[in-house]
């Protein structure tokens, strides 16, 4: 590492910039069973469960709520195939709330093989580092003690800006796990609402948001992946530019690329809720 330290604090930027999208990569393909040791998890069971007791109560409701509405007389309650069918509804509504949890998981399994399917064809194990180019060294190793004073001020606020960027980017991942938990813990409750045919929109309505929460996961590692590209490749670097412009423009170009990754993060989850068309 160099000793000078203007490029120390570009170093410790980029350090800092691909740490965090190294913790974003872990995260995202972390399963929630095992985030921070398991213990949010285990909570969100015990809620879980206690919360199937009322599911089943407001499964009852609905489900004569759904029998008021569609059958307009008794008479049609006679007819074998009406109460066939009101009596499938009731044993799938009942089942969802026992199951809803392995639901879940499962839907979440399969939205952790889409990721690991983007990873794959991608050939990123993990996402590729941010270097800093060595033209730019050896600029900044050449310039004097005055010289280094706006080349200071450069990367005090290109640091700044990443710092930002980065709380931004962790928080966004960080708040996907938050509604992982709530979906979950909550579920037993609008998953009651199948049980009738008026209230059975409330429970494909909470599927497809969960569903759309699940695939953020996959929209942000894309992101990571397109941003690794474009910061693998060699930034446009002009040898006969003053060394405060070259790690002016470097910083800019660098900054844009990550306020794109960052905008394409926090749409995330809007842009998986126009897909779902909810």
């Amino acid at each position: 590492m160099s000793d000078n330290w203007v490029v120390q604090n570009l170093q410790d930027i980029l350090n800092r910039w691909n740490s965090t999208l190294s913790d974003i990569w872990t995260l995202i393909t972390m399963s929630p069973e095992n985030f921070q040791g398991g213990a949010i998890w285990r909570i969100v069971l015990n809620i879980h469960g206690a919360l199937q007791a009322i599911g089943y109560s407001l499964l009852v409701l609905f489900f004569l709520v759904g029998v008021v509405k569609t059958c307009g007389t008794f008479v049609e309650m006679k007819r074998p195939e009406q109460v066939f069918r009101i009596f499938i509804r009731f044993a799938i509504a009942k089942g969802v709330i026992t199951y809803g949890m392995e639901l879940m998981l499962a839907l979440l399994s399969i939205v952790q093989g889409v990721i690991s399917t983007i990873m794959n064809s991608a050939g990123f194990g993990t996402p590729q580092d941010t270097v800093l180019p060595q033209e730019i060294i050896d600029a900044v190793e050449d310039c004097g003690f005055v010289e280094s004073i706006p080349l200071w001020a450069i990367t005090m606020i290109g640091g700044l800006l990443v710092t930002v960027l980065c709380f931004i980017m962790i928080f966004s991942v960080y708040g996907r796990f938050f509604r992982l938990y709530m979906y979950t813990a909550i579920a037993p409750i609008p998953l009651s609402s199948f049980a009738g045919s008026p209230t059975q929109s409330v429970g494909i309505s909470f599927l497809k948001s969960y569903a759309a929460v699940c695939l953020e996961g996959a929209i942000i590692v894309l992101a990571c992946v397109i941003f690794s590209v474009f910061a693998s490749s060699p930034p446009t670097v002009n040898p006969d530019a003053a060394a405060a412009t070259m790690v002016w423009n470097y910083i800019a170009e660098l900054a844009f690329n990550m306020l794109i990754l960052v905008g394409t993060v926090k749409m995330a989850d809007r842009v998986v809720k126009e897909m779902m068309g909810l």
